[in-house]
């Protein structure tokens, strides 16, 4: 039987006892204080930002505040099974490491020690289609541990097509299609520093080894690098698809596709309608719209409107993992998190990310136990009570 999440707060105990104490942050904030200190100003600012007056991130977090656990007792909870299936893929825990792009602005392993660090632990990582490492690069890294592609759907099929297709034979079992970042949002924290990574060639190693987007260059990106600058900002996004544009990514991925940036039921609706097999409810950590509903305040409508007929995913504001089972028990059959691992990802690479992976599986672990929940199926909204 393999070793409980929880057994990381014995682990951390023991080395007490021997005078060693952890190495990183144990704690959201402090994770954070700590990356500020460690990255370049424009690093952090663009990982931690959001849009405008950064309203919707702190709704995020509001939200999950406003939820809160009213545990049982007496119940036998000696054993704690934390395993589940999202999208066809079995994981052992209900988190799945977000697609967050560009992570070779925090550190130069990037996806690459992001995929190394979670490979042990079976927990998915999702590969953000502007990632700092080739998508081949990143399926080698994460061996035989489950990873999912997400793609920012491009202007130019062709190449759309092509990174899809890449994706498939490299052995990424389910797509993300983001729907809410078909341009960029107004971001206060990146434009007082005039930075945007892409126009430095950041984040386009996907685009830079695709013989779709190659063939729309006369000369290789090392040789005209703006020239491919420009190709990719052409093509990144495009505002004109529609709900019947969803037929040529299905005809192009055979695989199970859940929507990214759902956040009203009737589009929950047409999800189904178009025979996708998942939501994500997300407003992307609060990036793209200041003043947008909170994820976890639309995370119920949604759960209603699918009515278990696809998987409902969940993501934006998580940060601990008492979060993780507010989510749970508000119908979300998984949680993705995002900046956190970032921020270990850039404060200790490899040991950075994984120290935040157990960190939250194991507080995961304990408050489903001291809550009186075994497994999965014991989380229920019964388990939450909503305060003014």
């Amino acid at each position: 039987m393999a070793e409980p999440f929880s057994a990381f707060q014995s682990e951390i105990y023991l080395n007490g006892a021997l005078g060693v104490r952890p190495e990183l942050p144990m704690d959201p904030a402090s994770l954070e204080a700590a990356a500020q200190e460690r990255f370049t100003p424009e690093a952090f600012g663009y990982v931690a930002g959001s849009a405008g007056t950064e309203s919707t991130a702190r709704a995020n977090r509001a939200a999950f505040e406003r939820w809160r656990i009213v545990p049982r007792f007496l119940r036998d909870v000696g054993v704690r099974d934390l395993s589940t299936t999202v999208l066809g893929t079995p994981l052992p825990a209900p988190i799945v490491l977000g697609p967050v792009g560009v992570q070779g602005i925090v550190h130069p392993d990037a996806e690459i020690a992001v995929a190394r660090a979670v490979s042990d632990l079976r927990v998915p990582m999702a590969l953000s289609t502007v990632s700092s490492y080739s998508l081949e690069e990143v399926a080698f890294a994460c061996g035989e541990s489950p990873h999912w592609f997400q793609l920012y759907w491009p202007r130019d099929r062709d190449v759309g097509a092509s990174l899809l297709a890449r994706a498939k034979a490299a052995g990424y079992s389910a797509l993300l299609l983001t729907l809410d970042t078909f341009i960029l949002a107004w971001r206060p924290r990146d434009l007082v520093n005039a930075y945007l990574p892409f126009l430095s060639r950041l984040g386009l190693a996907n685009y830079e080894s695709d013989p779709a987007f190659l063939a729309g260059l006369a000369k290789g990106p090392d040789e005209d690098p703006m020239a491919a600058v420009l190709h990719w900002q052409s093509m990144f996004g495009d505002p004109t698809n529609t709900w019947e544009d969803l037929a040529w990514v299905r005809e192009h991925w055979e695989g199970p596709i859940a929507l990214k940036g759902v956040l009203h039921p009737d589009d929950a609706r047409r999800a189904i309608d178009a025979g996708m097999n998942g939501v994500l409810v997300s407003n992307h950590g609060g990036r793209q719209i200041d003043g947008e509903i909170a994820a976890l305040d639309a995370l119920p409508g949604v759960v209603e409107a699918v009515a278990g007929r696809i998987d409902v995913l969940f993501d934006s504001g998580v940060r601990t993992g008492s979060d993780v089972m507010k989510a749970l028990a508000l119908g979300a059959k998984a949680a993705l998190i995002g900046r956190s691992y970032i921020y270990g990802l850039g404060i200790g690479g490899v040991a950075g990310v994984r120290h935040v992976v157990r960190c939250l599986l194991a507080e995961l672990e304990l408050s489903m136990a001291l809550s009186g929940c075994a497994t999965l199926a014991d989380i229920g909204p019964e388990l939450l009570t909503q305060i003014p």
